[in-house]
């Protein structure tokens, strides 16, 4: 079954767009992993929450993507301008348009 997830982030002020950029310039390697739905998201609400949306084949691709060394390395660079709060909610996905 196709895995899932909805994440949101904060990141410290005026640091949104450069994480936003951060997350983006590693999509294209993500189809190869396993990725069928990867979207990254700026909030209308406030000027620091990103949300992300992704969508994989299993839960297990998920998992291997964050041990890929490019996926490692945007992490590390994007930790110093994240404020630690994150919120993060699984599901099975069932279907949709776009996949």
């Amino acid at each position: 079954m196709p895995y899932g997830c909805i994440a949101s982030m904060k990141t410290r002020p005026g640091f949104r767009d450069e994480v936003v950029s951060l997350l983006l310039s590693g999509a294209d390697g993500l189809r190869a992993a396993e990725c069928d739905l990867y979207l990254v998201g700026r909030s209308d609400d406030d000027e620091t929450t990103i949300w992300v949306t992704e969508v994989w084949r299993t839960r297990e691709h998920h998992e291997a993507s964050l041990e890929l060394p490019e996926a490692k390395a945007a992490i590390g660079r994007a930790m110093p301008m994240l404020t630690g709060e994150f919120t993060k909610r699984e599901m099975t996905v069932a279907g949709g348009l776009g996949l």
